[in-house]
């Protein structure tokens, strides 16, 4: 595209001596196809029907009955560097995402966001003629800019997408989502009461965005990066959803895996001769649980199945959509999930996360006491490490590690026009970050070298387009490294050497296994001791990986997303003054009152003994709020489930006025109460316990997540009178909170 005056153009004095020309928008070449990215976040290997799973996913499975299934398909075994690949076709520690998008860590290798040497597939289409749409999950732009107040370039606007439509961090309550469209904070359209669920809600848009683009430009091909929720936590699902998988697993995870496996053997994606390893570390035996125990973990992989499969009803929609409009023959649709099966919780699953993310420990007597409400809006739950191991049958391990149950997932290939018969299972080695050359490949697109003034990184994927229509031809990708928390590994030629890295330990003396994958697919076999000059080849090989795509420096520092602020963040603020009516604020953009003195005023005006939230910071799992009910000015704190309130011991007056809530830190991660009405204290309570992570859910001014807080803030949602001003100022007695817990 050019704004030079055409040659063939000629401008005189008037329109009569004048010759008109008009811009041409670029278009892709004759035939390109619509191109959907899928993404599930958190599915294992074997979860969806077509990979071996008892779970009914019809409408997943049908893309492979109208395409490949791609059984040897890894990816970088966390989400973000996933994402981060697989949009730019680059290994994720180049573009600046070698961990998730909630922190910088100082590296270039780790900055949170994607480098802009890197432009994403959107950007690249967008510029050759395509239409881009992002719905669902982002988690690709630093969690402290996703606020109202930005900055924004790298919200998905910013990186190339034309319309957004979903949520920024990496997950939300299915019921409650904290939603963003295009570059505004938005609140759902409806209520759990009325029917509401992310996964429906996310499909209802993409539907309607691809109507108005089917409609009003036939003639142009789209771009959608289509990312759902599910499986990641919290795992909720409609009642009828759990119930129909009422007694399925009874079994249990060890039947489950055996009946998997035999599955997968049957169906052509593994070796007839792959051995199923020894259950993981901290994995029980089925049978040797108590019956309390299988009666929820039952309940929970229930709430997981239904889960999936409700998200699967709600993805077939969108297929018959392509269907009626006749859009869906030369639409290559790519699904993958982003990383195995999640273990964001202890061994024996959990109803609140936030226990997890605060080292508070979890039981299955705990779950049984709520075992109803699992998988409701009232439940924040992921499943136990058994079930987990079972989604990621016949594999290793879990998401963050580098062994098989992380990295190796499920991957479909749809393109019906050109994948005449379907049904096909590849072999053939590739990893995320050959799909989008792939793309690039069969668009007839061109990677620039630069991109908006600067220079890009060259892509560092294969494409696999070679595969479509040959499954005997030899894998054309070489070599592909790994490395999360230090958890190392290298393919190479059919060979993985992988070590399981133990946080502060030596990097040049951990233990590492060799594996020759085209004869043993679930890592069974460790040949470290048998062949110790092709593991030293290969760890050596991996070093220089390591050296060619910015790996260094090795981090493994357990610093899950409360890191001390970056200088210039937000939160390294001490006060913060705050003008309602004001959009949520996300966690990390929050005041980070944890551990630390501070301060909270609020001036207000009110007639009526109105009543409401003044600020509330998380939900029912856990999280504060400072508050008016029966007139009375109340702070709660809700510790994971156990309630502490502050209450007045005179009413909050009328007209304008100014109430405070100042907490004393008197210990680690302890303090003391006290509310107060234009200065004079009229409360006081201890905080015998507080947590590392506050919430998982926004701060709100003037109003409260759902459920909220405390049951007393119940039927009051929003304040109900003016809110003039909120202050917050932290002190300068901030203790060293406990690192966050990590996987081992």
């Amino acid at each position: 595209m050019t704004d030079t005056i055409d040659p063939i153009s000629r401008i005189g004095r008037t329109h009569v001596e004048s010759a008109a020309w008009f811009e041409r928008r670029p278009r892709p070449p004759e035939g390109a196809p619509n191109v959907i990215y899928v993404v599930l976040d958190d599915v294992g290997y074997s979860d969806l029907g077509c990979f071996g799973s008892t779970i009914e996913t019809p409408s997943f499975d049908s893309l492979a009955d109208r395409g490949l299934r791609y059984a040897n398909f890894h990816t970088t075994t966390l989400c973000s560097p996933t994402r981060a690949s697989l949009l730019t076709g680059r290994n994720h520690h180049s573009v600046g995402m070698r961990y998730l998008a909630n922190l910088d860590m100082g590296w270039p290798s780790g900055r949170g966001a994607i480098s802009h040497r890197a432009a994403t597939i959107a950007e690249m289409l967008k510029d050759t003629g395509y239409s881009t749409f992002a719905i669902g999950k982002w988690h690709l732009a630093p969690t402290e800019d996703a606020s109202a107040a930005g900055p924004f370039d790298q919200w998905p606007l910013g990186r190339g997408f034309e319309r957004f439509y979903g949520f920024m961090n990496g997950g939300t309550d299915q019921y409650h989502p904290e939603l963003v469209e295009d570059n505004h904070l938005i609140e759902p359209p409806k209520t759990p009461a009325e029917g509401y669920h992310l996964s429906e809600d996310l499909i209802d848009r993409a539907i309607g965005t691809l109507r108005n683009q089917i409609s009003l430009t036939p003639n142009k091909p789209f771009f959608m990066h289509l990312c759902f929720g599910a499986g990641h936590f919290p795992h909720q699902a409609p009642p009828d959803m759990i119930a129909k998988y009422k007694g399925h697993f009874s079994a249990g995870w060890d039947a489950e895996r055996d009946r998997r496996l035999k599955k997968q053997k049957a169906m052509g994606l593994v070796p007839s001769n792959t051995d199923l390893p020894e259950r993981n570390p901290g994995v029980a035996a089925w049978d040797q649980l108590s019956a309390d125990e299988k009666t929820v973990f039952e309940r929970m992989q229930e709430v997981y199945a239904g889960f999936l499969d409700y998200t699967d009803q709600q993805f077939g929609r969108l297929l018959a959509f392509l269907d009626e409009t006749g859009r869906r023959d030369n639409t290559l649709i790519v699904l993958i999930s982003d990383n195995g099966a999640s273990t964001d919780c202890g061994h024996d699953g959990t109803e609140n996360v936030l226990k997890w993310f605060n080292q508070i420990p979890d039981s299955a007597e705990v779950s049984l006491s709520v075992l109803e409400r699992l998988g409701t809006e009232e439940s924040f739950g992921n499943y136990p490490w058994g079930w987990a191991q079972a989604s990621n049958t016949p594999l290793k391990l879990y998401k963050s590690f580098a062994h098989g149950g992380g990295v190796r997932d499920p991957m479909i290939v749809s393109w019906p026009k050109r994948m005449l018969k379907g049904g096909g299972v590849r072999q053939q080695f590739h990893h995320v970050v050959d799909i989008t050359p792939t793309v690039l490949e069969v668009c007839g697109v061109t990677a620039p070298e630069t991109y908006r003034g600067i220079a890009q990184l060259p892509i560092h994927g294969t494409s696999f387009a070679y595969t479509f229509e040959d499954a005997d031809q030899p894998t054309r990708k070489v070599t592909q490294y790994f490395e999360m928390y230090g958890h190392r590994s290298i393919w190479h030629k059919g060979w993985k050497a992988v070590t399981k890295h133990v946080s502060g330990s030596s990097f040049e003396t951990e233990k590492w296994e060799l594996y020759h994958l085209d004869n043993d697919f679930s890592e069974v076999h460790d040949l470290a001791e048998s062949a110790p000059e092709k593991l030293q080849e290969m760890k050596e090989r991996w070093w220089a990986e390591a050296g060619k795509y910015d790996v260094m420096p090795l981090d493994d520092r357990i610093t899950l997303f409360k890191p001390d602020p970056k200088p210039g963040s937000i939160r390294g603020h001490q006060s913060y003054e705050y003008f309602p009516p004001l959009d949520a604020i996300p966690g990390e953009a929050a005041p980070l009152t944890q551990d630390v003195s501070h301060r909270i005023d609020v001036t207000l005006s009110r007639s009526g003994r109105g009543n409401g939230p003044l600020v509330a910071f998380g939900n029912m799992q856990g999280g504060y709020a400072l508050f008016i009910a029966d007139n009375r000015l109340i702070y709660a704190y809700n510790h994971v489930g156990d309630l502490t309130h502050i209450v007045s011991d005179c009413e909050v007056p009328d007209g304008d006025t100014e109430l405070s809530f100042v907490f004393s830190r008197t210990g680690p991660m302890m303090g003391r109460g006290e509310v107060l009405i234009e200065g004079k204290s009229v409360g006081l309570g201890a905080l015998d316990k507080t947590l590392i992570r506050l919430s998982l859910s926004p701060l709100r001014i003037g109003g409260t997540n759902m459920p909220p807080v405390s049951p007393r803030m119940a039927g009051h949602p929003q304040f109900e009178g003016v809110i003039h001003r909120v202050g917050f100022a932290l002190g300068l007695d901030r203790g060293r909170t406990p690192e966050t817990l990590d996987v081992d």
